[in-house]
């Protein structure tokens, strides 16, 4: 009786403690940051790409 006591009284304690869904938290948050960088890159790459290709072009004609 007192094992089964005590199963009973740590199964209700671990369903209580919240570390993981903390993990899930942080996890899906970074997984949110990561998805908006690479949404960046590929709306502004091309756009970076040519200023710095212009930038080029302008230097090497000014020698």
């Amino acid at each position: 009786m007192l094992q089964f006591l005590t199963i009973m009284l740590d199964s209700a304690k671990a369903k209580r403690d919240e570390r993981g869904a903390s993990a899930v938290e942080y996890g899906l948050l970074v997984a949110g940051i990561a998805a908006l960088i690479v949404a960046a890159v590929f709306l502004f790459g091309g756009l970076v790409s040519d200023i710095f290709t212009g930038t080029k072009d302008s230097i090497e004609s000014s020698m």
